[in-house]
C-alpha cells in the first residue's frame, strides 16, 4: 500500500470510533469578521487525552497481532502521542513504553504515567529519542509505533477531517498544524475521499521550525536541525510515508510568526473561551496573516489539542 486508501480509512474510523469522541465543530463571528471567511474549528483539543493523537494510536494498537499485544508498545514523544499511545494501550489491555525528551511539557509526562506507561526520559535530540527507544525494544520486544510516520497513525488521524466533512460537506478549504505530517497527511486524503471538488488543503507551520515549507517548495526532503519554537508539538521533521502525500495532495503551507502564535493562542482562549496549546494556534495563525487567500471562503480549522503546561504559559 503506497497510501491509506479510501476504504481504509473508513474502517478505521468506524472502528475506533466507539473508542473516542466525536468532537464538536464551533464557530467564531468575531474570527469570521477579522478574517473576511467562515471558519470552522474542528475542537480536538477535546479529544480523548487532549489531542488528536488519540486517533491514530487508538487505530494502530487496535491492528496489532496477540502476539505485538503481548510484548507491548513503545515510542519516542515529547507529549501528545506518548499520552495518546498509553491511554490507547491502556485501554486495550497492552503494556505501554515511552521515551521522553526532558523537556517535555510536565503535563503530557504526567499523563503518560497516569495512564501507566513506562517513561524513560532522554536528551531533546533525535539521536537520543532513538537510541532510548532501541534499548526499550531491545530490553522488552515491544513494537514501534511511530508519532506519524505510519499508515495506521495516518488512518486514524485522517478520521478527524473526515467527520468535520461528514458535518459540512462544502468546505472551500482545510487547514491543520504541521509538525511530522500524520494530522496533514491524514486530512488531504480525507479532502480527496471525501471533499467537495476543488477543495483545497493548507498546512501550517511555526516559520521557527519550517522544514516542512523547505520540504514542500524544493521537493526534497528537509530535516529539522534544531528549533526551540513554542510550539512544541510541532518540533519535529516530516517522514518519508508522510511527506509524499503532502507534496502530492496538500496545495500549499503557510507559516506563522512565534508572535503571532502566542497572540492567536490567547485570542483563542479569550474569544472561544477554549484552552488549546500552542501547537493548536499555529494554523489560525497563518491564515490571519494571509487573509486574502481564505476571504470570502468556507475553511474548517483543525484545533489539534489543549495539553498546555498551565506553570508555563508563554503570555502574561
Amino acid at each position: 500500500m503506497s497510501q491509506p486508501t479510501k476504504e481504509s480509512i473508513e474502517k478505521a474510523h468506524l472502528d475506533i470510533a466507539p473508542y473516542l469522541h466525536r468532537t464538536p465543530v464551533l464557530t467564531s463571528r468575531f474570527f469570521n469578521e477579522n478574517t473576511g471567511a467562515a471558519l470552522y474549528f474542528k475542537c480536538e483539543s477535546f479529544q480523548k487525552t487532549g489531542s488528536f493523537k488519540a486517533r491514530g494510536a487508538t487505530n494502530a494498537v487496535r491492528k496489532l497481532s496477540a502476539a505485538q499485544k503481548e510484548r507491548g508498545v513503545c515510542t519516542h514523544s515529547s507529549g501528545n502521542h506518548g499520552q495518546a499511545l498509553a491511554w490507547a494501550a491502556k485501554k486495550q489491555g497492552v503494556k505501554c513504553y515511552v521515551v521522553v525528551p526532558e523537556n517535555a511539557p510536565k503535563v503530557k509526562l504526567a499523563a503518560m504515567r497516569e495512564y501507566e506507561a513506562e517513561t524513560t526520559l532522554c536528551s531533546p535530540n533525535l539521536a537520543a529519542r532513538e537510541s532510548g527507544l532501541q534499548e526499550v525494544v531491545s530490553r522488552t520486544g515491544a513494537t514501534f509505533v511511530p508519532p506519524y510516520n505510519h499508515f495506521d497513525i495516518i488512518e486514524g488521524q485522517a478520521s478527524c477531517a473526515k467527520e468535520l466533512l461528514e458535518e459540512f460537506p462544502d468546505l472551500d478549504m482545510l487547514i491543520a498544524p504541521l509538525g511530522g505530517g500524520g494530522l496533514l497527511s491524514g486530512t488531504a486524503l480525507s479532502a480527496r475521499y471525501f471533499g467537495a471538488p476543488g477543495i483545497k488543503v493548507i498546512g501550517a507551520e511555526p516559520a521557527a521550525a519550517d522544514d516542512a515549507y523547505r520540504s514542500f517548495q524544493t521537493g526534497q526532503l528537509v530535516p529539522l536541525e534544531h528549533t526551540t519554537t513554542v510550539a512544541d508539538g510541532l518540533r519535529t521533521s516530516l517522514g518519508n510515508k508522510t511527506f509524499p502525500i503532502i507534496k502530492r495532495y496538500v496545495d500549499d503551507i503557510l507559516l506563522a510568526t512565534e508572535e503571532d502564535i502566542i497572540k492567536t493562542m490567547r485570542d483563542i482562549w479569550e474569544r472561544m473561551k477554549i484552552l488549546i496549546e500552542p501547537s493548536c494556534a499555529v494554523p489560525l495563525a497563518a491564515l490571519q496573516a494571509n487573509k486574502t487567500l481564505f476571504h470570502g471562503k468556507k475553511a474548517g480549522i483543525i484545533l489539534s489539542g489543549g495539553n498546555v503546561d498551565l506553570g508555563k504559559l508563554p503570555f502574561d
